[in-house]
């Protein structure tokens, strides 16, 4: 047998129909998804083949003749009848420029079977040399999957087209077909996974590099954990010592502790009001008396005297009891000092504790 000179011209990919033979009306799948359909031409015979294989199985398998009409029966879907095959091939299409597509490469096919079969009435040989006629030629892409109005949802039956002809020779050539697309696939895949093994050839160098980095810090978070800890172990004695003199548990550094010194210094500016407030009976007694006694000099004398020694006295109490308002104000602002240092370095020492834990589970995890 010769050498075989049939090749693709033009593929696209698309989800594959028959007619229901018994109804004459409904559409079975012939794929469960979009399948490889193209358009062979066999330079030896002058024919041209619209062929889609699906696995193993060849699903369609058509022979093109200018008696042939491919009809646009909606915006993404086209059929056309096989007399030879006794049935309705249809292409759902994922867009309708694809389909646009298949029917200018289909009317293209035909006009050049026209001029041939022209060129043969008027007893002009045909060219044999193999050359392929000048065709639009679309690459495959994959398309997502699609339904089409007139497919009938509930026959999930797959229907398989077989060789025209029963001979070892159409034999063959179904064969050869099946393997030249399987081996388009093929290639189409091989370059995919060629992508995905460099991909993961770079994660895996960018891994090594940060597990190396990772395993060189090692000897430094030891240390860093280290100080982290003996910083901890200090920052709990002060916390301890703060908590003692806000609590008033150091009596010796504070006579009395906290509570008795502030009520010993209520109970003193309790006494100098009194005091204060005796001392003002006296001046308005003196006062008094001295408007009264006007006779002599002296005991006018003796009665300003005293006034102003009252006086003076009731100015240095006063002074004395602004003096141990201070005294008490600044004993509760020390006091209140205390407390919120006390409560700093409280929160101090969690956010440290919280700090030291993780970098526990992340040396847990690194090891």
């Amino acid at each position: 047998m010769g050498t075989y000179m049939e090749q693709p011209i033009f593929t696209t990919r698309a989800h594959v129909f028959q007619i229901d033979p018994v109804t004459k009306k409904n559409w079975l799948p012939s794929s469960k998804q979009a399948v490889t359909v193209s358009f062979f031409y066999d330079s030896t015979r002058s024919s041209y083949r619209i062929i889609s294989v699906d696995g193993s199985k060849a699903i369609i398998n058509s022979t093109i003749t200018l008696q042939m009409q491919f009809t646009k029966t909606s915006q993404k879907f086209g059929q056309w009848a096989d007399n030879r095959a006794n049935t309705v091939y249809g292409l759902g299409f994922a867009a309708e420029a694809e389909l646009n597509k298949f029917i200018e490469q289909f009317e293209s096919i035909k006009e050049n079977m026209k001029a041939t079969a022209a060129d043969k009435k008027e007893g002009d040989p045909v060219t044999t040399n193999g050359t392929a006629p000048k065709t639009i030629i679309s690459s495959p892409e994959p398309i997502p999957v699609i339904k089409h109005a007139r497919e009938s949802s509930g026959d999930k039956t797959t229907v398989g087209a077989v060789p025209l002809s029963t001979s070892n020779d159409a034999h063959v050539r179904y064969e050869n077909d099946r393997l030249k697309i399987a081996l388009a696939q093929s290639s189409n895949n091989a370059k995919k996974w060629e992508l995905e093994l460099q991909t993961l050839k770079n994660n895996n160098a960018r891994l090594t590099t940060a597990l190396q980095e990772s395993t060189s810090n090692v000897e430094e978070w030891k240390k860093q954990l280290s100080a982290y800890k003996e910083e901890n172990s200090k920052i709990k004695a002060k916390l301890q010592d703060a908590t003692f003199e806000a609590q008033g548990a150091a009596p010796s550094s504070i006579p009395g502790g906290q509570d008795g010194r502030v009520k010993e210094l209520e109970e003193k500016i309790q006494s100098l009001t009194l005091a204060n407030k005796d001392r003002t009976k006296e001046v308005d007694e003196l006062t008094k008396r001295l408007n009264q006694v006007t006779e002599t000099e002296e005991e006018d004398k003796k009665l300003r005297q005293g006034l102003q020694e009252s006086q003076e006295k009731q100015a240095a109490l006063q002074k004395r009891v602004e003096e141990l308002e201070e005294g008490l104000f600044k004993e509760q602002k020390g006091r209140k000092k205390d407390s919120h240092q006390a409560q700093e370095l409280h929160l101090q020492l969690g956010n440290l504790v919280q700090q030291l834990a993780g970098l526990h589970q992340d040396m847990a995890q690194i090891l």
